[in-house]
């Protein structure tokens, strides 16, 4: 039996990062759904793509029937602009971006030009973009990628119970449980974390940080060293990457969700803590300006400690703040969007006829 769809990643599928995690999530609702998906992982390095992956994403694409379906992850398809714009006059290709990859945060000009040219140059092979929040259609529509060209599909959720803290309306004495789910990468911000409660060592808090630590070893280690610079061991923990059912035993014992990132595509972990019923302290950072919904926690500039650490001051000062996010943080969680309802989005996307830039043909 043919798949319906092919979706084509980098690397192993299985990972936990929050683009894998959706991909993942979308191919088990389009299953639900009736579809048939296969899911391939491109060996190589990415997105600055060796020769290894150049050849298994060339091998995958000529594998494929002509007018199969295929959905390439961004993560994938942006630095290989020349195996992709060779199989797209046979092929249905669709394009699925997270975020730009020129949008990462720590990039050098030169590098981060080389990328913008290489994604959109792939951009300019396909007929379709998803893209997961309308702050990455706007960015991309900023690079001359048509917008009927463009669907978004948002990421839902998964119902889980609410943390312990979510009801609890008097915890002005206990330790205040702080959790951070995020990759240890430059982008994501913990050594803005870190610096923001050192100022508030005299306060009762503990936090979490749960996400993988090998993507960058030179940054994970910078901030385990400012963590032990702060002689803060005992008190912010790295916990490393966590399985699903792992996760959620952090999520039921924490009091705030934090994300300071410098910038998100979407930040699908801001409404997985919503999902628990757990307030978010985050950043304006791309996406995220949108993603929080109002009363349901805070937001600060991108890059700024001292507004970050106001904010967690306020937080562990405030009992009655906490009650009040608390409340809105329950409230919003009733309006969350389920992954079945963007499953069916995705599918009515890659429904829809393509649009090839410049005159193309599909």
């Amino acid at each position: 039996m043919s798949a319906d769809l092919t979706l084509i990643v980098a690397g192993d599928p299985g990972q936990l990062t929050g683009g894998y995690v959706y991909d993942a999530r979308i191919v088990a609702a389009l299953r639900d759904l009736g579809w048939h998906v296969d899911v391939i992982g491109l060996e190589g390095r990415f997105p600055d793509a060796d020769e290894t992956a150049r050849q298994a994403m060339g091998g995958t694409l000529s594998a494929l029937p002509d007018g199969a379906r295929v959905v390439i992850d961004g993560l994938a398809m942006g630095g290989l602009p020349g195996p992709v714009s060779q199989a797209a006059h046979r092929l249905d290709i669709t394009a699925l971006i997270h975020h730009p990859l020129a949008d990462e945060t720590g990039l050098d000009e030169t590098r981060r030009m080389a990328l913008l040219a290489s994604e959109t140059r792939a951009l300019a092979a396909v007929g379709r973009v998803i893209v997961t929040s309308d702050f990455t259609a706007r960015r991309l529509a900023s690079w001359h990628v048509p917008p009927e060209q463009i669907a978004v599909v948002e990421p839902g959720v998964v119902s889980a119970p609410l943390a312990a803290s979510a009801t609890d309306g008097d915890d002005a004495e206990r330790e205040q449980r702080l959790l951070c789910v995020a990759t240890v990468t430059p982008r994501k911000g913990h050594d803005l974390l870190i610096e923001a409660l050192a100022g508030l060592k005299d306060r009762h808090w503990r936090c979490d940080c749960v996400g993988g630590r090998d993507r960058d070893p030179s940054h994970d280690a910078r901030v385990a060293r400012l963590i032990h610079s702060h002689a803060l061991d005992s008190r912010i923990v790295l916990q490393g990457e966590r399985s699903p059912d792992n996760l959620e035993a952090f999520y039921a014992e924490a009091d705030l969700f934090v994300l300071p990132s410098y910038y998100e595509g979407y930040g699908m972990v801001v409404t997985e803590a919503l999902a628990h019923g757990l307030p978010v302290l985050t950043t304006t950072g791309g996406a995220l300006a949108h993603t929080l919904a109002k009363d349901a926690g805070a937001a600060v500039p991108p890059g700024d400690i001292d507004a970050l650490g106001d904010a967690l001051r306020r937080w562990l000062d405030s009992p009655q703040w906490r009650r009040q996010l608390r409340h809105g943080a329950r409230q919003a969680r009733d309006r969350l969007p389920r992954w079945q309802d963007a499953g069916q989005a995705f599918a009515d996307a890659l429904l829809r006829s393509p649009v090839m830039p410049s005159g193309g043909s599909s």
